[in-house]
């Protein structure tokens, strides 16, 4: 199969509930043939609309990043574990909220082939959630981020804070984990680069 095929598949899912308030499925986006992806949580109310990944005040301080770290997003494919936007809408106007376990779940069959059409050297799992998926399910963001672990889905996994936490931690005095993301983007780009180049030459 190819992505194509995978992701007219994944826009008419309704495995979930999840598939009844959606706008867009988010499927992912960027270079498919890229050592590198990085895999958020879920899709927000922009993305929602949009169908694309990190397109809110979280994604374009991710893009900031990807910058300083010496990339763009055509460079990287990015995508979430979970392609429709999980809310609350009990007080009838939505709040994002975390997918339940259920949801992510019924998701991997989206999100496994996707990262195995992909075959991308290195996965930078960005957030926790996405961590607790793809590298191990008591994975420490705080602790562990920045750190190479093996993984099914890559040749090896890293994780980042998630820019919405960092977002949240900003003051005047602290960048809030900013330099922190910058860095992992980088270490993750240069051990996909390096992962790539010794392919190669197999």
């Amino acid at each position: 199969m190819i992505l194509d095929e995978l992701r007219s598949k994944a826009l008419v899912c309704t495995a979930c509930s999840l598939s009844e308030r959606r706008t867009n499925v988010v499927f992912g986006e960027g270079d498919p043939r890229s050592p590198l992806v990085l895999v958020g949580e879920g899709p927000g109310d922009n993305e929602d609309k949009t169908g694309r990944p990190f397109v809110g005040r979280a994604g374009q301080l991710l893009d900031k990043a990807l910058v300083e770290a010496g990339l763009s997003r055509e460079m990287v494919y990015i995508c979430n574990t979970v392609k429709c936007r999980a809310a609350d809408w009990s007080t009838g106007k939505p709040q994002n909220r975390p997918p339940t376990d259920e949801e992510t779940l019924a998701c991997r069959q989206w999100l496994i082939p996707q990262l195995g059409l992909i075959a991308p050297k290195v996965i930078l799992c960005v957030g926790a959630p996405s961590a607790k998926n793809l590298i191990k399910k008591n994975f420490l963001i705080t602790k562990e981020r920045g750190l190479y672990f093996p993984c099914e889905y890559a040749k090896t996994a890293m994780a980042a804070l998630h820019p919405s936490y960092i977002l949240r931690q900003q003051r005047p005095d602290s960048d809030g984990g900013f330099g922190l993301l910058v860095q992992d983007i980088e270490r993750a780009w240069q051990a996909a680069q390096k992962l790539a180049e010794k392919d190669a030459q197999h």
